[in-house]
Formats: C-alpha cells, sequence, structure tokens
C-alpha cells in the first residue's frame, strides 16, 4: 500500500486516499432522516476527515518508532503515512452481538450524531453563501493544519483518479435523485472493496435480495452512461467521440454503417459539439426526440464495441 501511493505521487496520492475515505463515510457523516444534497453532504465530509487525519496521524505516531511531534514530509514519508491511514481506516472493531464495523464508519456515526438539528439547514445556508471559515483557523493546531493541506491540496489535474472521483459523484447523486438509494448504498459498499457477505449483513439482504439489487444496480449504471452524464463517463473510459466511441476504425465504419437517416444526420452534430438545443434546431425536432436517439446510437456503439467483429484497426 505504501509502494502504491509513492508510485502515484504526493499529489495524486493525497487525492486518491481523500477519495477513498470520502466514498466510505458518505452514507455516514449526516444523520439518516436528513436530507442533504450532495454539495452539503460533501462539507460535512471535509470537516469530518479534518479530524480523523489528525487521528491518523495520533496512531501513527504511537504505532510506530517516530518522535512525538513527527509530521510526514517527504515524497516517502507521506507515502506511508497515507497507507497506514487506510489501513487504519479498514481496520474492524468488533460490537459485541452485532458483529464488527469499520473504524472510520463508526466515528462517521459518532459525528453524525453530535450534529445539532439545525446543521443540515446550516449547511445547506453555508453552500448557497459561502463560508467564513478562516476566522476559525487559529484554533485549529498547527500540525493539524500541515497535514491537512498535505493530504487534502486541491488540484485541477484531469486525471483518472479525480475523473474517476467525480464520476462515482455523479452517479451517487444520479441513484439518489431517482430514488435508488439502496443502489447508492450497494455502491458505496462495493467501492471499500467489501465481500458479498459483508455487503449481505450491512445492508440486511439475503443473497437472492443482493443477487436481484446487483441486477438492478448494472441496469441503472447503464442507464447512466447513456445519460446526460454520458461524455464524463465516455470520457474517464477513453471513448469519448474524438476516439471513435472507444472503437477501432475497423468496427467504427460497422458501426455508422448500421445508422439510420436520423442517426447519421445527428452524430456530425454531437461531434461537432452542438447543443441539444441547436441540433434540435438544424434536425427540426423536440431536444427530447434529440436525447432519446442519442441514446440508442451509444446503445449501438457499446454492442458494437463489445462484439466480436471487426477487431483490428
Amino acid at each position: 500500500k505504501c509502494l502504491s501511493y509513492y508510485k502515484l505521487g504526493s499529489r495524486q496520492g493525497r487525492v486518491e486516499l481523500h477519495s477513498n475515505l470520502s466514498t466510505m463515510v458518505y452514507r455516514h457523516v449526516a444523520p439518516s432522516q436528513s436530507q442533504l444534497n450532495f454539495s452539503a453532504r460533501y462539507n460535512l465530509i471535509e470537516d469530518f476527515l479534518q479530524d480523523f487525519y489528525a487521528e491518523c496521524l495520533k496512531a501513527f505516531r504511537r504505532e510506530n518508532p517516530v518522535d512525538s511531534d513527527y509530521t510526514p514530509r517527504t515524497q516517502l514519508e507521506l507515502a506511508e503515512y497515507m497507507g497506514f491511514s487506510e489501513q487504519y481506516a479498514k481496520r474492524r472493531i468488533n460490537l459485541r452481538g452485532r458483529g464488527s464495523q469499520q473504524l472510520i464508519v463508526l466515528r462517521a456515526q459518532s459525528f453524525s450524531r453530535r450534529q445539532p438539528n439545525e446543521t443540515p439547514v446550516d449547511i445547506e445556508q453555508a453552500v448557497e453563501y459561502g463560508r467564513d471559515e478562516e476566522a476559525q483557523e487559529h484554533n485549529r493546531s498547527a500540525t493539524v493544519q500541515q497535514v491537512r493541506s498535505n493530504l487534502i491540496e486541491k488540484t485541477i489535474d484531469p486525471s483518472d483518479a479525480v475523473l474517476r472521483d467525480r464520476i462515482i459523484s455523479e452517479l451517487i447523486k444520479y441513484l439518489e435523485s431517482n430514488g435508488h438509494n439502496d443502489c447508492a448504498d450497494y455502491l458505496v459498499l462495493k467501492l471499500q472493496d467489501l465481500a458479498a457477505p459483508e455487503i449481505d449483513e450491512i445492508m440486511g439482504l439475503t443473497p437472492r435480495q443482493r443477487d436481484y439489487l446487483q441486477q438492478r444496480f448494472k441496469y441503472h449504471v447503464e442507464k447512466f452512461s447513456r445519460s446526460a452524464q454520458w461524455k464524463l463517463v465516455h470520457q474517464w473510459l477513453g471513448a469519448d467521440l474524438d476516439q471513435k466511441l472507444g472503437m477501432s476504425s475497423k468496427k467504427w465504419d460497422i458501426f455508422v454503417a448500421q445508422l439510420d437517416s436520423q442517426q447519421l444526420a445527428l452524430l456530425p452534430l454531437k461531434q461537432a459539439q452542438k447543443s441539444d438545443q441547436e441540433i434540435a434546431k438544424a434536425l427540426k425536432c423536440t431536444q427530447k426526440q434529440v436525447q432519446k436517439r442519442w441514446t440508442k446510437i451509444l446503445e449501438l456503439a457499446w454492442k458494437t464495441r463489445n462484439s466480436e467483429i471487426g477487431h483490428g484497426n
């Protein structure tokens, strides 16, 4: 794990760790009855992880032969610390009569219980109008601030990890907004690399119920990949329009040959990055018809891309 973070580099490693820990606590940092949107929940996660990183540093000092005021500074030291933090978060704590749970989940649940009833409203307002947290910075220790700065420094680097994190966030929002909260829960648990029996225990499922949930989850993920976020997903897969939707030249020709006249008229407009409104005007149809036709094109592209025909360039 330490080597993995070292190979990622300090910046990408920080993004990876923050993404992993955020995913693990996403469903637990707010009371279950709260109706927070993604942005508000994200702010809670940031506050929670600030304290959790400090706890990780204390544990690292306690469990390793380092000075009591040790702070990771070099790339190797940061990699070692980040690897430790991820494993520390995943430690399972035995609960009397209730199996076991990951340490970070228990910490997030405790954090959630400490939130006053008005917190969701406060956070929603904070998202709307911004927060003046700078005035509170002097209350936090210099060590905590340094570790926080080292670990969750923002980046606009369009790397795979950043793009993946954005897709996960969008997928969770998509599932929740369409009333598929159980699918969102399942996604979060799968991202933690939990075994099937552990997922069954946490979600209270029988193996048969989990199989059905898996089928529904797969259906909604495929639908999401052809939704308004299709470009984001295909960009991550290396299958954007300028990459022939991930097909070889031979498969692309086979794919284009299967399109009807309406689809052939739509494809070059999408390649030119025209908006749905512009396309609807050009094709003299509604935007809903544009979206339906494009969904059909993406479905056909998926089938062609994954077929055995037309292998090679």
